[in-house]
């Protein structure tokens, strides 16, 4: 019989890096489950497809496939359209997830789980996981990134801070806060005394 391996959840604030994060997790023998992609994956499913269109008119893209610019400028402006998205894709989204948690769980080269998931505690999920490790930077370095990554300007980043629990809220439900700020031995120094405390290292 497989024994159960821990799971760590991951969340953080938007732009903190933890993709990043997540990449030195897996090098140290974790197996990372990104709710984030599944979260695109989602609204490629044709049933999810089509309920949008249902909801919300065409936001399809000349290829068929749904609009995620559009989407976001509708459900970022008001929670009860919001609301609306997460009904439809969350369920989906934390089928996946489980599918994943549980493939790694019998596989011998993990010694542990990772669950990235940025709206892990909006979703109730936090009881899925051992353990919750919360990723920040500073926010001007935040603003930089999401910049560079999305074209965001600093009223994007506040609308996606908004639709989300606030830091502080999340920071409390925390096991152990990371900083990312781009001092990548730092990081990588404060991960490792975070993994022994938990008993997560070889």
């Amino acid at each position: 019989m497989t024994s159960r391996k821990p799971i760590l959840g991951l969340v953080g604030a938007i732009g903190a890096g933890k993709s990043t994060v997540a990449k030195r997790l897996a090098a140290r023998g974790g197996a990372v489950v990104d709710a984030d992609a599944l979260g695109h994956d989602a609204l490629d499913q044709p049933e999810i497809r089509e309920r949008i269109v249902a909801e919300w008119g065409n936001l399809l893209r000349p290829d068929g496939r749904v609009d995620r610019r559009k989407v976001a400028a509708i459900v970022f402006a008001s929670p009860e359209e919001r609301r609306k998205l997460e009904h439809l894709t969350f369920p989906f989204i934390r089928r996946r997830c489980e599918d994943a948690i549980q493939e790694a769980m019998n596989d011998v080269q993990f010694k542990f789980v990772v669950l990235d998931a940025a709206v892990m505690l909006e979703a109730g999920w936090v009881g899925v996981c051992d353990r919750l490790l919360y990723v920040d930077a500073p926010r001007e370095l935040r603003l930089q990134r999401v910049a560079e990554r999305s074209g965001w300007t600093a009223a994007d980043l506040d609308a996606r801070e908004a639709a989300q629990m606030p830091a502080e809220e999340k920071r409390r439900h925390a096991d152990a806060v990371i900083m990312n700020d781009g001092k990548l031995d730092e990081l990588d120094r404060n991960l490792t005394v975070v993994l022994k405390r938990w008993n997560l290292t070889a």
